[in-house]
């Protein structure tokens, strides 16, 4: 049985994800609630007792009557009530079937989805094709002792994180309006600086909605120097991973390196909570630059993160190509090609 939900639909939202094994807070109706980029959904297959489940942000493509499929920011992929490599070969051959009508039905071109590093989301898209390795994430083993993973720390970001502590920095988890204004200045000033989309920026609301909810535990944890807050996180704590959502330093004290202090101190925090994961994410556009050697010195735990990319209307996507005059076979990384400008250099 197919069936759609909508943001309208909480409670069922909510229970889908609640009866689901392997989840994040990225899949929660409440983070759906807070995208306004198109009309977050919920697909739902079920058989019985069982389902799998993919939540979608479904956007119009302009000048047509045509539409396309997008995820949150963040990484979600499907869910189900059992594990991803213990779903039965004809329970997924029977989501295929009726996802595909799903996509026939409602005049989608393409799907695009950021897969969850932590769980084997592909197993359930392998027969669709279009399963993309897009990179890896660090991660911080929390079950080790906290003794036992800074002896994965790079030297020199151990030194860093002695450092502040001897110039007298600590932590604190704030909360409120006060804590949101805080982290805002901070973050804001650190997207200015490396010169970020605008879609990287939040208003004082999505803050406020983000860290007050019952789906998921959501913390403000900020560095400071004496009085002054130099660096401030949203960490998001849920199914034992903690997630690194957003993350800045002010300028003038980036080289004290207090984001370094911060990581290290939540990942203390992680480990006293019994968490299993601390995912501090990769690279930009999950390249092996600069920013992903920068989280590597912190653990020597790396995932592969993977994307879906799958094109439901080869002929519709092709004409929206040549409406646009892109080449097909170009090499920029990102999908659905249609919707690329030069201006975003990241799916």
């Amino acid at each position: 049985m197919i069936k759609i939900l909508t943001i309208k639909d909480k409670a069922e939202w909510v229970a889908h994800v609640n009866q689901s094994v392997e989840i994040d807070f990225y899949h929660t109706w409440h983070y759906h609630s807070l995208d306004n980029t198109g009309l977050p959904i919920l697909f739902i297959y079920s058989e019985q007792s069982d389902f799998i489940a993919v939540p979608l942000i479904q956007r119009e493509i302009p000048e047509s009557n045509y539409y396309d499929l997008t995820c949150v920011y963040g990484y979600s992929g499907p869910l189900s009530n059992q594990k991803m490599d213990g779903i039965d070969s004809t329970l997924i051959s029977n989501f295929k079937k009726a996802f595909l009508e799903f996509l026939s039905d409602g005049n989608y071109v393409s799907v695009f989805l950021r897969l969850n590093p932590f769980y084997n989301q592909q197993l359930l898209l392998e027969e669709f094709g279009g399963i993309y390795d897009n990179g890896q994430v660090v991660v911080i083993d929390l079950t080790k002792s906290i003794e036992q993973h800074r002896k994965n720390y790079r030297h020199t970001t151990w030194d860093s994180i002695r450092n502040s502590l001897k110039k007298g920095y600590y932590i604190k988890e704030e909360k409120g309006p006060d804590a949101i204004k805080i982290f805002r200045e901070i973050y804001n000033q650190n997207m200015s600086r490396i010169r970020a989309a605008d879609s990287y920026f939040f208003d004082d609301s999505y803050y406020l909605e983000l860290l007050n909810n019952t789906e998921y535990d959501a913390r403000v944890f900020t560095a400071y120097k004496g009085d002054v807050a130099t660096s401030s996180t949203i960490a998001v704590f849920t199914n034992e991973i903690i997630q690194l959502h957003l993350i800045g330093t002010r300028t003038e004290y980036l080289q004290d390196s207090p984001a370094k202090f911060l990581i290290d101190g939540i990942a203390q925090i992680g480990c006293k909570l019994e968490m299993r994961y601390y995912n501090l994410g990769g690279g930009l556009g999950f390249q092996n630059d600069t920013l992903f050697y920068w989280k590597k010195a912190f653990s020597d735990l790396l995932l592969d993160y993977k994307s879906w990319r799958y094109i439901a209307n080869p002929v519709i996507y092709q004409q929206l190509l040549d409406q646009k005059g892109i080449d097909k076979n170009t090499e920029v990384d990102f999908f659905p090609l249609y919707r690329y400008t030069p201006a975003f250099q990241t799916s």
